[in-house]
């Protein structure tokens, strides 16, 4: 079973997991400058997910960074140099070593909405399964369920259940009963959208094998 003790989800998909690297994707109202980031992903350019202060926050000079290539230009602009970059789509696989020497396998999947406006598939913006010390984490994204996303193979996901700009919790348990991780993380909801119950109501609908952990 994964270790979630070493997973902090700071606020909507602000998530810092501690392992033999350091990851953090889409950090937002970061309280403490830590400095520690090996890798830092992006899923997408909202306020929310692309924040340049929080950056600052949790990057030191050698961290490297994952974004989608639609927001390579913005994340350049905040002074980090192209070297650092690792642009990606969603299809793409990439095995990414840190400045400790560990490598990462980072596969891009899709992240959209298929009828709301808020997250168009053309901007190819991107959910993320990182492989790091034997566990498979599956960061969603601001997404709805995808059934090209069905397959995906994971210990850990963590999944927006705060509807408005994702899916909401009953379309994401049905949308986790289906890919069986070991332990699940709800995410985005409680403070810009959704109600904090939802956690709860979400927790309800999953089937019993898989581990419900609530970090919000």
């Amino acid at each position: 079973m994964p270790d979630v003790d070493l997973i902090t989800v700071n606020e909507q998909s602000s998530i810092r997991i501690a392992g033999s690297s350091v990851l953090y994707f889409d950090p937002f109202h970061i309280e403490t400058s830590e400095l520690d980031a090996d890798i830092v992903f992006f899923t997408h350019g909202h306020y929310d997910h692309f924040s340049p202060e929080d950056i600052d926050k949790v990057a030191s000079g050698n961290a490297l960074f994952v974004v989608p290539w639609k927001i390579l230009k913005e994340l350049k602009d905040t002074g980090v140099s192209e070297d650092r970059i690792i642009a990606i789509k969603p299809g793409e696989n990439k095995k990414i070593t840190d400045r400790k020497g560990n490598t990462v396998n980072v596969e891009a999947v899709p992240a959209y909405n298929k009828v709301k406006p808020f997250h168009p598939k053309m901007q190819k913006w991107c959910g993320y399964v990182v492989s790091l010390d034997d566990t498979r984490f599956y960061i969603a994204g601001d997404t709805d369920a995808l059934k090209e996303n069905e397959d995906i193979k994971c210990d850990v996901e963590f999944i927006p259940i705060g509807g408005t700009y994702t899916m909401n919790y009953k379309e994401a348990a049905a949308f986790t009963n289906i890919l069986k991780p070991d332990v699940v993380i709800p995410i985005h909801y409680g403070t810009i959208v959704g109600e904090k119950a939802y956690g709860e109501r979400f927790e309800e609908l999953i089937d019993k094998d898989i581990r419900v952990v609530h970090k919000l």
